[in-house]
């Protein structure tokens, strides 16, 4: 499958159906509607069959808290700047709330459209929606027509010399690399064809909704460094593109400012792949460019990935990627539990992995240096089945994206393609001494331990109760002793793997 899905056909009117692309220039599926159609409206379903299960997941940890979502907060903002965009040209963006199975065929009706305009998506669950939505639009008589937006490569793009799906990401980065041509990373002209937005009808020309009328209270997303849209995208870019120099250097420290915080615009398609690939494909070429060709890298692993994902669905209902791990047996009972509990509470006495867990809670953000440290310490020193930690930040993550999640945890538990191997395990302590030596980070989450010099703040324990006492620490009081003891935890991972 190429990136241009070539039409020939052209149409009196067309909807466009935003769902992981909520910008109005080099948008694949918005471009082809404009070009295709005379008319073309524009609409985005708050899935409910997405939203309550965040309802449910919220209530159940929080029973006496009305929900809180900032990625449902992140969305209407985005929403909001994209229907002026829209609205500039002659358009509007319509905003319905219910299963898009049944809003976006009733929509399609209502308008009389000829076709339905979306970009891809990968996940199984997603596939099953949008091969429901074709069916029912072709028994109408109207098209469901979708292109690729969000990566650069997908599917069966990128194949191995036996036309096999890669399975390790060194080759696969060198033949994406080989692949790149100067039209992969070209922009869709939007702006060309703007004049054929049309007008929303007037029973649809409504207020976005609120974040009470869609079941949720305000968070505290607008207390966060985090701008939102397309606006909020352009910001954080143009930001980094004054440090990409350093980004090799500093993106594995966590108290520095080293990445470029865009992972959640990518995943809610506020800012295009192409761009960002395009700058580092191109900064990379320059003098000096270690800092973009390391980013670039990093926006290779996301294809990656969503290439994983596409041939491998199972992973989708828990799988193991790698089979024989399936068959590991994972701690269980009131200590594992209470293990679990610890991590995600950032009360497992190991300073960096709580403050990091913290960081997640209060903020919605992990530093992916420190999404590394937490998988490997609960799979590793806790012996907690990775798919608790996968579902934990699943819930939490404001750039949740199901491929690079999963991803993302079967490396640091060793169960995935291209994974650490399972004796590789990560010393939450080290790993601390390194990444974050003076404690800076640790301290920003961990206030009671401000006081604690750098030689003691990695493993406070290591300095006894007299010494921690001068700095007005005392465990069990004002921080937990470790839960578990990392060298003797290792002794049974191995034992758990080796088996």
């Amino acid at each position: 499958m190429t990136r241009v899905r070539r039409l020939h056909d052209t149409f009196d009117t067309g909807l466009v159906w935003f769902r992981r692309d909520l910008r109005s220039s080099d948008n694949a599926a918005l471009y082809y509607a404009l070009k295709h159609c005379e008319r073309v409206w524009c609409v985005f379903v708050f899935d409910t069959t997405i939203l309550q299960p965040l309802i449910d997941t919220w209530q159940a940890r929080h029973a006496d808290e009305p929900p809180q979502d900032r990625r449902i907060e992140f969305i209407l903002a985005a929403l909001g700047e994209l229907d002026q965009a829209l609205r500039a040209n002659g358009g509007g963006l319509i905003v319905l709330y219910g299963d898009p199975a049944d809003l976006v065929l009733k929509l399609a009706d209502e308008l009389g459209v000829d076709a339905v305009f979306t970009n891809h998506d990968y996940e199984p669950v997603a596939l099953e929606r949008d091969e429901a939505v074709r069916e029912r639009l072709a028994g109408a008589k109207r098209q469901l027509l979708t292109f690729k937006d969000q990566v650069i490569f997908e599917r069966e793009e990128l194949l191995t010399g036996q036309r096999k799906p890669f399975t390790v990401f060194t080759p696969y980065r060198n033949a994406w690399l080989k692949q790149l041509t100067a039209f992969d990373l070209k922009p869709y002209p939007v702006e060309t064809y703007a004049k054929h937005l049309a007008a929303l009808p007037p029973k649809l020309n409504r207020q976005l909704p609120t974040l009470d009328q869609l079941g949720f209270a305000p968070g505290n997303l607008t207390d966060l460094p985090l701008p939102t849209g397309m606006s909020g995208a352009q910001r954080l870019l143009d930001d980094f593109m004054t440090r990409i120099d350093s980004y090799a250097d500093r993106r594995d420290f966590p108290a520095a400012k080293g990445p470029s915080y865009l992972s959640i615009h990518l995943r809610f398609g506020t800012v295009s792949i192409r761009t960002l690939a395009r700058l580092a494909y191109e900064l990379s070429l320059q003098p000096g460019g270690q800092g973009s060709a390391t980013w670039l890298s990093e926006l290779i692993w996301r294809d990656f990935y969503f290439m994983i994902l596409a041939h491998h669905p199972k992973l989708a209902a828990g799988a193991s990627f790698k089979e024989e791990y399936d068959r590991l047996r994972w701690e269980h009972g009131p200590e594992a539990d209470e293990a679990f509990a610890a991590w995600c509470e950032g009360r497992t006495g190991y300073p960096l992995v709580d403050a990091a867990m913290l960081q997640l809670n209060r903020t919605g953000y992990m530093h992916n240096r420190l999404r590394m440290v937490t998988a490997s310490f609960l799979v590793k020193d806790l012996g907690v089945d990775w798919r608790l930690g996968e579902r934990y930040f699943a819930d939490l993550l404001n750039d949740f994206d199901f491929s690079a999640n999963n991803g993302g945890w079967q490396w640091a538990a060793s169960t995935g393609c291209d994974a650490q191997p399972y004796f590789r395990i990560f010393n939450p302590i080290t790993q601390s001494e390194k990444f974050d030596a003076e404690g800076r980070f640790i301290k920003r989450y961990l206030p009671q331990l401000a006081q604690v010099p750098a030689k003691w703040i990695h493993a406070p324990w290591l300095a006894g109760a007299e010494r921690l006492a001068e700095f007005g620490v005392v465990l069990g009081r004002d921080y937990p002793e470790p839960i578990v003891d990392h060298a003797e935890a290792r002794q049974r991972t191995l034992a758990r793997f080796g088996k």
